[in-house]
């Protein structure tokens, strides 16, 4: 077998949950350049292009978003900017230099209605700008003819930045009873989680199908669902972590519906991926979604 060498990999959004994970977890699958927003911009299309050009990454993984879901209502150029036209120049300069990207959309896609986990052939029809604006960036990455992995997460939360996980720990400290929504259904998926079964779908490719890279891409190219098993509703995620948070206090924790919570953005009532073709194709499953959050928790 002819060894191949270490392949350049252009990592983005190193300061966000997910590319924070990555940064770690790509270790060993290449020569990682990552890159945080002084060394790429991904509002400037220019810039985009001329990192891409001078850098000639063999792969591009982008988890960089704009992710202020409410915020985007108010904010739609920037929001396409970022989840739409970013994404598809990053694939166009990809196929120019005859590389692959990573990219990752939501569960915000869909539209919620459906009363089964969704797969990935299901209808699309996002209820938000959000949700459109990570739709157009995965249709482009789709479209523009390189080899793609594109993996569709939910309820994404680590110990760092701004989360639902941080948020509940942060007002529970100041409050005595929350109101959490109680009838939307989705799993709480741990950026550590999200991070490793990329690396490991990666390796796969480069140390698995060394002697065929090409074949592997042409084979594998795609939509993945990729979320932790189980689900649960937001009133149940914030349960469990204060269940495990060890409090001496802990607030009263009142389910409401959503009507009762109203929000700029409009949430799908059912956020649950099915991630059947995952384990199918890559012999991968998330643990469960309690088990990850007390890990996260316990680090």
């Amino acid at each position: 077998m002819v060894k191949r060498a270490r392949p350049t990999i252009l990592l983005t959004g190193v300061s966000g949950q997910v590319g924070f994970e990555l940064m770690r977890t790509l270790q060993g699958l290449g020569k990682v350049v990552a890159a945080d927003r002084s060394v790429l911009d991904l509002g400037d299309m220019d810039q985009i292009r001329r990192v891409l050009r001078d850098l000639k990454p063999a792969l591009i993984v982008n988890p960089a978003a704009y992710t202020a879901v409410d915020q985007a209502e108010s904010d739609v150029a920037t929001a396409m900017r970022l989840n739409a036209e970013a994404p598809a120049l990053l694939a166009e300069e990809a196929k120019r230099l005859g590389a692959r990207i990573v990219h990752y959309s939501t569960d915000y896609v869909f539209d919620g209605t459906q009363s089964a986990p969704y797969v990935e052939d299901d209808p699309v029809n996002p209820q938000n700008v959000y949700g459109a604006s990570k739709l157009a960036g995965e249709q482009a990455v789709a479209q523009c003819g390189c080899d793609y992995l594109i993996f569709r997460t939910s309820w994404v939360y680590a110990a760092r930045s701004k989360n639902f996980l941080r948020t509940m720990l942060r007002l529970g400290a100041e409050r005595d009873e929350l109101s959490i929504v109680d009838d939307q259904f989705g799993a709480p998926t741990w950026a550590n989680t999200i991070a490793a079964l990329t690396s490991n779908v990666l390796a796969q490719a480069m140390v698995g199908a060394a002697e065929d890279w090409d074949s592997w891409w042409n084979a594998h190219s795609g939509i993945y669902h990729l979320t932790a098993s189980g689900d649960t509703s937001w009133h149940g995620f914030a349960s469990t972590i204060f269940e495990l948070s060890g409090l001496d206090r802990k607030p009263v924790l009142k389910p409401i519906p959503s009507a009762e919570y109203p929000t700029p953005a409009k949430r799908p009532a059912n956020s649950r991926l099915s991630c059947d073709k995952l384990e199918k194709v890559f012999g991968l499953r998330a643990p469960d979604w309690r088990d990850a959050l007390q890990l996260c928790m316990a680090g």
